[in-house]
């Protein structure tokens, strides 16, 4: 069973950078699209950040592009997302999914408050 598990969230001031890390486990890492994504409280899940199998062609979400950054390394079979700038809109949890799956791991908790 393929098991993905976050951490990296907390509790941050506006204008704060976190990144957030996932950790797969039992997953062809390698040759698996990775995606991030936010539930934000009142709203649907969103798609935040996604990342390909080499190259690692990444897409952003309009709500954090050009304040975020997606990055994996193969050998750790770990994929990250870097947060900069943080407003409280950013509040939420955050998920990892494998793309094209049903595979999520249980998410870090983004709280930015003034």
């Amino acid at each position: 069973q393929v098991q993905l598990v976050e951490s990296g969230g907390g509790l941050v001031h506006p204008g704060s950078s976190l990144t957030l890390s996932c950790v797969a486990h039992r997953l062809a890492f390698s040759g698996s699209e990775m995606r991030w994504y936010r539930q934000s409280p009142g709203k649907e899940r969103e798609l935040v950040a996604t990342i390909s199998k080499r190259p690692s062609i990444r897409t952003y979400g309009d709500s954090v592009k050009g304040r975020s950054f997606i990055y994996r390394d193969d050998r750790e079979n770990t994929v990250w997302l870097q947060l900069s700038n943080l407003t409280p809109e950013d509040t939420g949890v955050y998920y990892c999914n494998v793309g094209n799956s049903n595979f999520w791991g249980q998410g870090t908790q983004v709280s930015v408050f003034s």
